[in-house]
């Protein structure tokens, strides 16, 4: 393991270039640019307002703003979007960069390291507009700048550990991505992002505490909503899990690593 870190801090230039490149690429001939990395969240949030609004509204206690919603929305898509991007990304992040795995010696370490890189400048961007809005609508979470980097690491490490994980698996069956998109579209409506835990029986309640991204959004929801504190207990326990499958997917890939090329 210490041989892996060592091997990726060495190849540090060699990430934050690519990750450079992959910003610049993935919007190379579009007019807006870096901007929709910020429109397509910003454009789900105010869907989901104009359709549940009404409903939702009276379900949102402890904010007087008329935009209590829309807060609401954007707190959880903070939260989700990172984790999303994240797994989406790795899933495919070895096939599509089968042939530079295949001509160029660097440590395939690097490559999830890149989508994570990638996904937090994006999270950060959409942050800094969200903060933004928030002024806008007169709501001023300043609380919350002290706990983002802690949400943010917790985040982006259950994110990433689940992601390759996946992301290696899926080099040697390729059902796993087709699978894990169907899986993150339900595990979106299984986490409170567009509806309030609160409505639900106490009985489906108690489930979903099991869902790891429950603890995660509802940081964030507590910490950019209400301006108070997240559930401490809850964010220890998904840090724990986050680590851990972080470290057994760091097994798996170091393990599977020499055949991953000969199956590309």
């Amino acid at each position: 393991m210490n041989g892996m870190i060592a091997a990726v801090w060495s190849y540090r230039h060699f990430i934050v270039s690519s990750i450079r490149n992959d910003l610049r690429s993935r919007f190379a001939r579009s007019k807006l640019g870096a901007v929709w990395m910020i429109l397509q969240p910003l454009a789900q949030v105010l869907i989901y307002s104009l359709v549940l609004s009404r409903i939702m509204v009276a379900k949102l206690p402890g904010i007087e703003s008329p935009y209590a919603y829309s807060i609401y929305l954007l707190a959880g898509m903070q939260a989700w979007s990172l984790f999303s991007e994240v797994v989406t990304r790795s899933l495919t992040v070895f096939v599509e960069n089968g042939s530079m795995l295949k001509k160029i010696v660097f440590p395939r370490a690097c490559l999830p390291i890149v989508t994570l890189g990638s996904a937090m400048v994006n999270n950060v961007l959409l942050f800094v507009v969200m903060m933004i809005v928030f002024a806008l609508l007169g709501h001023f979470p300043l609380y919350a700048l002290l706990w983002m980097p802690l949400l943010m690491f917790v985040t982006a490490a259950f994110s990433l550990g689940l992601g390759l994980l996946m992301g290696v698996l899926n080099v040697f069956v390729r059902d796993i991505g087709q699978f894990m998109m169907v899986v993150l579209q339900l595990w979106f409506w299984l986490t409170p992002v567009v509806y309030m835990s609160s409505i639900i029986s106490e009985k489906l309640h108690t489930a979903m505490q099991l869902n790891p991204m429950y603890w995660i959004v509802t940081a964030y929801q507590d910490t950019l909503v209400y301006g108070r504190a997240p559930e401490l207990d809850g964010l220890l326990g998904v840090t724990v899990v986050a680590l851990i499958l972080l470290a057994c997917s760091l097994l798996l890939f170091r393990k599977a690593a020499p055949d991953m090329v000969d199956v590309l």
